[in-house]
Order: structure tokens, then sequence, then C-alpha cells
């Protein structure tokens, strides 16, 4: 089962650092997601980050950063939205209902199913699936190893996800909440809950 870590939603001062250990200990699908961020925010997190990590980052919108900083590939976000024209290279995308996920697999190197359970970090992100429609999915074949789980995902369920046969989770607050970007300088406590999470997946 992989592992993808999600980026926090905002920029903050230790992240460089905090991605970079996270590189040191095994991560090797990093997610760049800064909804509504200023592009120029993103070039200057990459530039702080050793640049032999960034074939392991995928980035979420402002897409020209794939090429520039030889990126893993881009994720789309928006289930409407197409492949951006004259696009060339790898890709994810998000799917919001499991009608899309037959669509979507074809293509996409993976798919995250998104709302699983309620989101950790955005709480009005709520599970829009019940475990019967999941295992009903399972048992279709629409949930298989191109499939990764988004949503309040946390290291207590990744047995759930691991159960109904997802390919891998997406992890964000579980990991994020370990760490106050306010008061704290010291990452220790996010680091060994990454490790945790890398041995339920494993």
């Amino acid at each position: 089962m992989k592992l993808v870590i999600l980026s926090k939603s905002t920029f903050f001062v230790e992240e460089d650092k905090i991605l970079t250990s996270l590189f040191d200990e095994g991560m090797d699908d990093l997610h760049l997601f800064k909804p509504g961020s200023s592009p120029m925010y993103s070039e200057r997190l990459l530039t702080l980050i050793p640049s032999v990590c960034h074939r392991r980052i995928t980035v979420h919108e402002h897409f020209y950063l794939k090429n520039e900083y030889g990126l893993a590939g881009i994720h789309i976000d928006n289930p409407e939205d197409s492949v951006p024209e004259g696009y060339h290279g790898s890709f994810t995308r998000s799917c919001t209902s499991i009608d899309q996920l037959k669509e979507f697999k074809k293509k996409s190197k993976y798919v995250f199913l998104k709302n699983i359970f309620d989101c950790i970090e955005f709480k009005e992100e709520k599970s829009t699936f019940s475990l019967q429609q999941l295992e009903k999915a399972a048992s279709d074949g629409l949930i298989d190893k191109r499939v990764y789980a988004l949503g309040g995902m946390s290291l207590e369920n990744i047995r759930i996800a691991k159960q109904l046969g997802f390919g891998g989770v997406v992890i964000c607050g579980d990991l994020w909440n370990r760490f106050d970007i306010h008061r704290e300088t010291d990452f220790k406590d996010l680091i060994q809950h990454f490790e945790k999470l890398q041995k339920a997946v494993g």
C-alpha cells in the first residue's frame, strides 16, 4: 500500500525543513497542495528543498512548476477539469464519486477518492460514502491499487482502507496536527508519527 503525504494547505516557516526531513525518512510521494496561493511561494519552497527530492513531488495548481523544477507530475483537483492542453507527462486526479472512478482510472497514474471520512484539516468537508457503498465499489472492482483513499485518513483507519482494497492512503491533517506552526520549532513528534504511518501501510 502506498503512502501519499498531502502538504498543509498554508505555508509556514519550518515547512522546508520538515519536508526535507520527511524525504530523508523515506517519503516518496508528496503532493504540494496550496489552494489559492501565489506561485511565488511554491517556487520559494521548492528552491529550499533539495533538488534530488523534486522528482517525488506532484503539484496541484501552477502546473508550469512541473517542468521548471523536474517534478513527478501534476494533480487535477476538480473532476470537471480536463488535463491542460499540450501537457505531456504523468498526472493524477481527484474523484468525488464512485461513478467517476472507472473513467478516471483509465488514463491517470492513480486517483484520489475524496471524502472517505470527515476531513481533519477542513472541518466542513464531510464523509460522502457509507461503508456499504465502499464495500460494493470494492467488490465491483472499482477500488483497486490505483485508487487512493483521501479524507480523514489517519493511523487508526488505514486498516479499513486496506481491507477495502485501496492501493494507497493520502495523509494530511493526521500528520500536520502533530506540529503547532505558531508555537513549535521541534518537529520530532511529527517525524515519529510519519514512521508509524509508514509501518501501518507496509
